[in-house]
């Protein structure tokens, strides 16, 4: 396996978008961003939470420390034996920190089975079994979409994502039942992340301001959780 990026840090600014303002955007951007050597894939993860849902419902309370957990892949596993990425997502005063080990998907439901992880690094390893050990972690939502993705020309620091037909389930809450899911927008509406090492450049700033694109708060698994959850409540207490 070629050798994983196992920590990023970035700020993020998320702007949700239509499908036309990402064909005029790209198309206005063209020659000062490229694809990425990665540029399509099918994201696929499966989020771990408490019974409670404590780590996303106190990620919606928008404090200063936040932190998700996930297994994640770039299509559908195939085999037990494909690479999947156990992360930690942290979030310090607007500043993302994703922490990841790449093992295999069998390696992953036997460390779930057993505690036992042998990962490419220690230190992350450590950070994620303390995790699974201090939470009571189960999964509780698998989401998808599919992502292109884009880097400066003249600085690839910059990246720039754009996440389609965001889709998720409640139910086969592993990662090789298969990408399919109910659509969160019905209207096609795109996830946009621009990430940077420092501040975002300004022939970018220039063309949101053109193309009346701005900031918005978005957070997958909490917009998710937020509906879907939500709703499974009130029909359950229907039925009571």
């Amino acid at each position: 396996m070629a050798e994983i990026q196992g920590v990023f840090e970035r700020e993020e600014t998320k702007h949700l978008i239509t499908r036309q303002q990402y064909q005029q955007l790209t198309k206005a951007l063209a020659g000062q961003i490229e694809p990425d050597i990665y540029f399509h894939n099918t994201n696929c993860s499966v989020y771990y939470d408490t019974p409670e849902f404590e780590l996303v419902s106190r990620s919606l309370e928008k404090p200063i420390y936040k932190q998700k957990i996930r297994v994640r892949s770039y299509g559908v596993p195939q085999s037990d034996s494909d690479p999947v990425f156990l992360e930690i997502k942290k979030k310090f005063k607007g500043v993302g920190n994703k922490r990841r080990v790449a093992i295999r998907l069998k390696d992953f439901y036997h460390f779930l089975q057993t505690g036992e992880l042998n990962a490419d690094n220690p230190q992350i390893e450590r950070e994620i079994k303390e995790c699974f050990n201090i939470y009571d972690l189960r999964p509780t939502v698998y989401i998808a979409y599919e992502r292109y993705s884009y880097c400066g020309v003249e600085n690839p620091n910059f990246r720039l994502t754009f996440d389609l037909d965001l889709r998720s389930r409640l139910h086969h809450l592993r990662l090789e039942a298969g990408s399919d899911g109910d659509l969160y927008f019905p209207n096609g509406e795109i996830i946009m992340e621009a990430k940077s090492l420092g501040s975002c450049p300004l022939f970018f700033a220039q063309k949101l301001s053109e193309l009346h694109i701005y900031p918005a708060s978005f957070q997958k698994y909490g917009y998710i959780y937020q509906r879907r959850f939500q709703e499974l409540m009130h029909n359950k207490r229907k039925g009571e």
